[in-house]
């Protein structure tokens, strides 16, 4: 994907497959607060329907994904403790060049999870 934008998403580790029905928010964080961009839930492969920020649509700033994996992780059978380790799961992140596609996905188990900048 070209012209700018954001995409994310969820692999869950421990199954060795997508992460299907987990929560996700966009959040733009500023100097006067935050502001919800998006809510989306990733579909059968683990991703979102739709582009979190559209091509176009992206501007230079401070966001965080917020990914509610803990629900996910109980729903997917894996034996997780109340309250679960990993429940909601914040990605903070900077964009500074706005015309570029940023993709941000999560790897995640029960225990921990890891993030990177993907194409």
């Amino acid at each position: 994907m070209s012209g700018g934008g954001l995409t994310t998403h969820v692999l869950d580790v421990a199954l060795g497959r997508p992460a299907a029905g987990v929560a996700i928010e966009l959040v733009r964080v500023g100097h006067d607060g935050e502001e919800t961009l998006a809510r989306t839930v990733t579909n059968a492969d683990g991703r979102t329907d739709e582009p979190l920020v559209a091509p176009g649509a992206l501007t230079a700033g401070r966001y965080e994904l917020r990914f509610a994996v803990g629900d996910y992780l109980r729903d997917a059978g894996h034996a997780v403790g109340k309250p679960p380790f990993l429940d909601v799961v914040p990605v903070p992140f900077g964009i500074s060049r706005p015309d570029e596609h940023h993709h941000v996905p999560l790897l995640v188990s029960p225990w921990s999870y890891s993030t990177y900048r993907g194409s």
